[in-house]
């Protein structure tokens, strides 16, 4: 696959190279398999669960995990021309090549993109399909709960954490294969580890409810690990080339979460909560920050302000992200559950948005979700985050919930406007956003009995929604597509007959679902006319007396609860939190000698919560100590530096803007003292030459950093060179006045040469009217985006015959466009697949 890279949209994607990938001999370990993720590079490398169990399994010399992404469709298309397979990113290895291919599923939109890469890989789509020459095909992750859908593609699924459950699959498929055991034999092995599930073991069996084939257990057991301090956590996280969604170092600081909002199905699923240890993270977040050299640090748990020492946690971390200007970002937010204290800290090192989730706009409907928020807690919330400096706050919200009525929808408008009135008069650029989502009633809930809105239903409140902003320019309205929803329903509450819908919507090209680009509603419509499937019943309200096709696989969490929780819900009474109030008896936890509905594992070690406090340690703190973080002069320039440095291998494929990321983190890690610019977002002063093309190489490429304190110049190339990705290494660093302005070159001297005689022959033929031209003008795209051209050749000033090619001197001085489109203009079949380009000299005017 990377010998195609020239050919592939952002290939630096496909590269495999980035600071802190593992890279091992495949021919060296037992067990060889991919972490793959069905959405685009961007969206996997934001995703948290694929770095950990990327780490624990690299940790074992035994076994090797490398990573897979779902390619963009012009990068399928080149795959599919040039009938090359799909391969792991690490060592290029093709996925039917591996032992297994283990799929995270995070959500339901995403079914076709795992038909998709199975597809691309030449791996036959249905597990009853593949045989001995082929690898075990597993998802795991939230939506395997319920992933009946897709059970007929899955050899295997894991229910719950993966920490543990991995490795010991890893293991059983290395001494499997070691001892020649045969396909089904290998399942057999693998079924009974607690946590597997083999759909092939299950069947319909005509009521809606499935049953074992054999006389195996009636229910499979999610996997949980017990306590989170006695897991490792990754601090070597990849730092990715192109900029992910969520791009920071996360540290998941507790798992599950006890608040019982009951649309919530991963607030049920991952229960208990197991949070970690205070200086357990301290350490986490030390090494990791040094290791991956991040900006930006995240706190990462279902519901971030209810850890019981955030306070402490936060306060450890505090001093040292300020004077490396690197952000502390509390995602999962509920109100009132962040102190004054803790908000007028986190504002003085950057402030970013802040986001809050009332989810309804009147208490009434509140209650009926026990979401646990009051309307005076949420303005208290926001007029303080408006007096410490905040300006942007985005409110989540949902529709179509159980009981809501119109004057809930007006809530909606009401709660936004008072949210902005809490921030006073003085406030200039304000801004309140309400996110909107319709509601999905959600497998193993308290609502999964209820019935989901239409797409009609859905259109006609968010039109009356966005009646009734239009008038309010300092509020915003955003909302979830009608479409995706209804598919999310139809999947996340469906059974093994939208199997063949969901390989009929692949054929049909219904690809990356959730990216509302890419999203057609049609391809789906018919496929499932096409499976004889009535997907609007799936939307309907389901009859508690009646059996749910999910009811084989248990989150620990009874049917009494959920049916208790749903009761409350219509009567509107709140649930408190387990955490810090009584036991509800969910049936996770064996807390005071209960017996667990995870039956299997608790007869083997308790399952119960794992607190650093039994009371929030926000409620009993007095005021910070301002001394915790002593000012810094970020903004100082003492030196300025030239780092000159080569661009070659898998690197040529590295654009300017990945360059500079890669770079501001490399200084990071080096722990370099950079200096700042001003402003509401500080950044490094870094300043680059001109962009070379992306897949033309360099040995003579320059940068230019500011240091706030003195260095020693000769120490830096090494100590950047521990720091550089493959193909990247630092020359040499001169050091310049901080004050004069950059010099850049005005010419370039590169090397051409072709892996075929055939191409560099054409080449050279082309090339002979070319020199003796005294113009050759060449169409191109002005500024505006109107027809143009430019006279290419004064940009050639010498040309000179090499055994394997040329060496090319291009002049600049005139104006500066991409060497590759002056090759190109010279011929037009010219392409980086035939030709390797590389910058060797850079020349500047005397006196530069």
């Amino acid at each position: 696959m990377k010998a195609l890279l020239p050919l592939f949209s952002r290939p630096s994607h496909y590269l495999g190279t980035e600071i802190n990938s593992v890279h091992k001999d495949p021919a060296t370990v037992r067990a060889h398999v991919a972490l793959a993720f069905p959405d685009l590079y961007e969206v996997g490398m934001s995703y948290l669960g694929q770095k950990i169990l990327y780490d624990i399994v690299n940790a074992d010399e035994r076994f090797y995990a490398e990573r897979v992404f779902a390619p963009t469709e012009d990068v399928a298309a080149v795959l599919r021309k040039h009938g090359a397979p799909l391969a792991t990113l690490e060592s290029d290895t093709p996925l039917g090549s591996l032992d297994a291919v283990m799929f995270s599923i995070t959500h339901e939109l995403c079914y076709t993109n795992i038909l998709y890469m199975l597809d691309l890989s030449g791996i036959p789509l249905r597990a009853s399909e593949r045989g001995a020459g082929h690898p075990l095909v597993v998802a795991g992750g939230g939506c395997t709960f319920n992933a009946e859908p897709i059970a007929a593609f899955m050899d295997l699924m894991v229910l719950g954490d993966g920490e543990e459950i991995l490795p010991e699959m890893l293991a059983v498929m290395a001494q499997a294969r070691e001892e020649g055991v045969d396909r089904a034999g290998l399942i057999r092995r693998l079924s009974v580890l607690p946590g597997v599930y083999v759909p092939s073991d299950f069947e319909d069996d005509g009521s809606g409810a499935m049953r074992p084939v054999h006389n195996g257990a009636p229910r499979v057991e999610k996997r949980v690990v017990a306590d989170m301090n006695r897991t490792t956590f990754p601090t070597r996280q990849i730092v990715p080339f192109g900029k992910p969604v969520h791009d920071r170092f996360s540290v998941e600081i507790a798992r599950g979460c006890t608040r019982g909002c009951r649309f919530c199905q991963a607030g049920m699923i991952y229960r208990p909560v197991r949070e970690r240890e205070v200086d357990v993270l301290a350490s986490i977040i030390g090494r990791g920050l040094a290791d991956t050299g991040s900006e930006e640090l995240s706190f990462l748990s279902l519901s971030t302000g209810d850890f019981s020492a955030l306070e402490a946690l936060f306060l450890s971390s505090y001093s040292h992200c300020r004077q490396e200007q690197v952000s502390i970002s509390l995602p999962s937010l509920r109100v009132g559950s962040v102190s004054e204290d803790l908000m007028r800290l986190m504002g003085k090192i950057r402030h970013t948005g802040m986001t809050l989730a009332p989810e309804a706009g009147t208490q009434r409907l509140r209650d009926v979700i026990n979401k646990g928020v009051t309307e005076e807690e949420l303005l208290d919330h926001t007029g303080k985050a408006f007096r410490l400096g905040w300006q942007q706050v985005k409110l989540y919200f949902m529709i179509g919930l159980p009981t809501e009525t119109a004057e809930d929808l007006d809530g909606i408008l009401d709660l936004c406007l008072k949210v902005a009135a809490s921030a006073g008069r003085g406030a200039k650029r304000l801004q309140i956003t309400a996110a909107v989502s319709p509601f999905v009633p959600k497998p193993h809930t308290p609502f999964q009995w209820e019935r989901q809105i239409s797409m009609a239903e859905i259109e006609e409140r968010l039109g009356y929604l966005r009646g009734i902003f239009r008038p309010y320019r300092k509020l915003k309205l955003k909302w979830h597509h009608s479409h995706m929803t209804w598919l999310e329903g139809v999947f996340s509450r469906g059974d093994r007959r939208l199997a063949p819908a969901v390989e009929g919507a692949y054929r049909k090209g219904a690809l990356f679902t959730s990216w509302t680009d890419h999203l057609r509603l049609e391809p789906w419509l018919e496929a499932f006319a096409e499976a004889g499937v009535e997907a609007e019943s799936y939307l309907a309200a389901r009859d508690p007396e009646q059996p749910l096709p999910w009811d084989h696989l248990t989150s620990g969490v009874s049917r009494k609860f959920l049916l208790t929780e749903r009761r409350r819900a219509l009567d509107g009474s709140i649930t408190p939190d387990c955490r810090y109030d009584s036991c509800r008896a969910c049936g996770v936890c064996t807390l005071d000698g209960r017996p667990s509905e995870l039956a299997g594992q608790a007869a083997d070690h308790d399952i119960v919560p794992v607190i650093n406090r039994a009371t929030r340690d926000q409620e009993e703190s007095g005021e910070v100590e301002e001394a915790l973080a002593p000012s810094v002069d970020l903004q100082h320039k003492e030196q300025r530096f030239r780092l000159w440095y080569t661009k070659t291998g898998p690197a040529m494929y590295l654009s300017q803007l990945e360059l500079q990321r890669i770079f501001e983190r490399a200084f990071r890690r080096a722990r370099l003292p950079l200096a700042f610019s001003g402003g509401f977002h500080p950044i490094p002063l870094l300043s680059f030459a001109r962009a070379l093309p992306v897949g033309v190489g360099s040995v003579c490429e320059w940068m230019d950093f500011f240091v706030r304190e003195r260095l020693d110049v000769e120490g830096l190339p090494a100590l950047l060179n521990a720091e550089l990705p493959h193909g990247m290494r630092a020359a040499r660093v001169d050091e310049l006045p901080c004050q004069r302005r950059a010099p850049i070159s005005n010419r370039e001297r590169f090397t051409l040469s072709f892996g075929q005689a055939a191409d560099g022959e054409r080449f050279a033929q082309r090339l002979a009217p070319f020199m003796a031209a005294q113009e050759w003008k060449a169409p191109k795209l002005t500024k505006k985006g109107e027809p143009g051209e430019v006279d290419v050749r004064p940009m050639v000033s010498s040309v000179e015959r090499t055994d394997d090619g040329y060496v090319i001197d291009f002049d600049w001085q005139a104006l500066y466009v991409s060497p590759v489109f002056v090759l190109q203009a010279v011929d037009a079949d010219f392409s980086l697949l035939q030709g390797r380009l590389v910058k060797t000299a850079q020349f500047f005017e005397v006196g530069e």
